[in-house]
């Protein structure tokens, strides 16, 4: 192959990243851009092709490793989901500088982030607006990335407590006949506001702020009647509210707060899944000043890859049954 050649000295991190064995190594991933050689000579890596794509290859060296650096070893997947949004033409990753910003720093020292180039702009239009709304499959961050967002927002004062709800719908079984008191029966429909919170403050501190009311986590039904001052409120399941509800949540908000609307519009679980206030929300208030919408997807999926390869067939499967009709 003619054009430019390269050698770039790789440090030890890099090199295990990179040259490391595997059927989906970075260098097989480097291999696979177009009109590229590449070959591994001990912790060397010799590029062969033009010197845009070379360029290219150099820059995203650069960002895996402030990323490792930053975050310690990564996982093969998270190296190939890094390559694979660096070199989207979609994206504007491709540049020097890392765009992903860090939010938090969790209870066991892990720095809490966006990870994809969708989670950035979530971040960024919670930061710049005051009602949020984010839909998107499992697995994209949609409440972890808010509840993160709520603890910056109570460290740094700008709100002065938090606030999680979520609509308790029955799924084939009903709460009424459960055993315990009202908290024993909603706690289990909580647990996964419960394990971000701890994450991000530990256990300690999270018993301690829900004692003193900074952390409130309560069914939307308790939320009618009252009014929110500088809090951050996030209202996660949203696809599980009808629109009486939906339009009652949005009606709370008091000055100097945020309101983070999350739900999945495939996961409905409401008796009549048509009720979901989620399906039209984007049609009443989408041109409302100050009121943002984000639809995560597939690539923004921080969990196992096959979940992303099981969500992109599901989606492709709906979008094939769509047609027939």
């Amino acid at each position: 192959m003619s054009g430019t050649t390269e050698k770039l000295d790789l440090s030890e991190e890099l090199s295990r990243h990179i040259l490391g064995a595997g059927n989906d190594s970075g260098l097989d991933m480097i291999r696979a851009i177009p009109d590229l050689s590449a070959r591994a000579r001990g912790n060397c890596l010799v590029l062969e092709g033009s010197a845009e794509k070379i360029t290219l290859v150099k820059r995203f060296l650069e960002l895996l490793g402030r990323r490792i650096e930053r975050a310690g070893a990564m996982e093969q997947y998270e190296v190939r989901r890094l390559f694979d949004q660096f070199i989207d033409e979609d994206t504007v990753i491709n540049d020097a500088a890392d765009p992903f910003s860090e939010l938090i720093t969790s209870f066991n020292g892990r720095l809490v982030r966006a990870m994809t180039a969708g989670q950035q702009q979530y971040v960024e239009f919670i930061e710049n607006n005051t009602v949020i709304v984010a839909r998107g499959p499992a697995g994209t961050g949609k409440t972890y990335l808010a509840t993160a967002m709520a603890i910056k927002a109570l460290k740094e004062k700008k709100v002065s407590r938090v606030i999680l709800s979520r609509p308790v719908v029955e799924a084939g079984e009903s709460l009424g006949y459960l055993p315990g008191d009202i908290k024993e029966k909603v706690d289990p429909h909580f647990r996964p506001l419960y394990d971000c919170l701890q994450e991000f403050i530990g256990m300690g501190k999270f018993e301690q702020f829900v004692r003193q009311g900074i952390i409130e986590i309560t069914p939307l039904a308790y939320m009618r009647g009252r009014t929110f001052n500088e809090a951050f409120v996030v209202l996660d399941e949203a696809q599980n509210t009808t629109m009486p509800q939906m339009r009652m949540i949005l009606t709370r908000l008091g000055y100097g707060s945020k309101l983070v609307i999350t739900g999945d519009q495939t996961q409905v679980d409401l008796p009549r899944p048509a009720d979901s206030s989620l399906l039209t929300l984007g049609d009443i208030i989408g041109s409302v000043e100050s009121v943002s919408f984000i639809d995560l997807c597939g690539k923004d999926v921080i969990r196992h890859e096959v979940v992303r390869r099981i969500i992109n067939a599901f989606d492709a499967y709906q979008k094939r049954e769509k047609e027939k009709k």
